[in-house]
């Protein structure tokens, strides 16, 4: 493996890992997001589907979130916070 496959799949470990630091949990969404993007490259670069797949779901599902909470939730969300 070289050394730029290797230092990808660590940005994507600590891109991951600070996600769950995130104080709103559209940031957070955004950086498990991003996270899983670079999984899936390098899931590419070490052709391991399992690894691209897995990221793939992970997407989908923060994406999921996202949309679902603005269209049902942001709503409610604005008022209960004033």
């Amino acid at each position: 493996m070289s050394t730029v496959t290797s230092a990808l799949g660590w940005v994507a470990t600590a891109m991951f890992v600070a996600s769950y630091f995130f104080k709103r949990p559209a940031a957070l969404r955004s950086a498990q997001m991003l996270g899983a993007l670079l999984w899936i490259i390098y899931g590419g670069l070490i052709w391991a589907p399992p690894v691209m797949v897995a990221n793939a779901l992970v997407i989908a599902a923060a994406a999921w979130t996202t949309v679902r909470g603005r269209t049902r939730g942001g709503a409610l969300a604005a008022v209960s916070e004033a």
